[in-house]
């Protein structure tokens, strides 16, 4: 019966099948720093096992610390922050097929297995004991003794893609590209349905509306 109630819940919201996982740990570390993004595991159960998966790997540790020591990492933060996009990542968050889709994943045993699966896997720890003797962990620290890291840190805050995030809240078209995300349905998930002009006009021929009353008929 649980088993039957899981699969139900988990049909509720549409899968995020069309994001598809990164294939890189590269990928995965800028992924994980883009605000217009970083939010998707945290609203889909297998988006999850992906996301927990590529956590255990030490490469994308690697691959987040040499973020670390790119200035063009902030840039794109800073630029993320500012984009409509991040606000609809987050807002997601409020719709109650979310909240559903995890309770079924509690429920389904092949998503808990998923889980168990990866810590009891002892190839992810034989990658972290090799980790000390792989040159990719080596090469983050290797760049704090490179002169051009800090040379590029300083030269970050006048780079062209540094100005142009500057001036993002200088642009009216800003202001105005959050309005119209704020005001998306889409933003919301399957809840902004309700907040759907369209959908509530459609609405309104089904919904119950008091009879008029009867005419008073003047006395003679």
């Amino acid at each position: 019966m649980n088993r039957q109630i899981a699969v139900l819940l988990l049909a509720v919201a549409p899968a995020l099948a069309s994001a598809q996982s990164p294939a890189t740990a590269q990928e995965w570390a800028r992924k994980m720093t883009d605000p217009t993004q970083n939010a998707s595991a945290f609203k889909d159960p297998q988006a999850f096992v992906g996301w927990a998966n590529a956590m255990m790997n030490p490469a994308t540790s690697a691959a987040l610390a040499q973020q670390g020591m790119d200035p063009n990492t902030y840039i794109r933060m800073m630029s993320g922050l500012m984009n409509p996009a991040t606000l609809q990542n987050y807002m997601q968050f409020t719709d109650p097929a979310v909240a559903m889709r995890w309770l079924g994943a509690g429920m389904d045993p092949r998503f808990l297995t998923s889980l168990m699966g990866m810590g009891l896997n002892p190839s992810l720890y034989a990658n972290w004991l090799a980790a000390p003797m792989n040159p990719q962990m080596w090469a983050p620290a290797m760049q704090m003794l490179n002169p051009g890291t800090y040379a590029n840190m300083l030269a970050a805050p006048i780079s062209p893609a540094a100005l142009n995030a500057m001036m993002l809240p200088m642009n009216p078209q800003t202001y105005m590209s959050w309005l119209g995300t704020g005001l998306n349905p889409q933003t919301y998930g399957t809840w902004g349905q309700m907040l759907d002009p369209t959908a509530l006009m459609r609405m309104v021929p089904a919904m119950p509306f008091p009879a008029p009353a009867p005419a008073a008929v003047p006395n003679k």
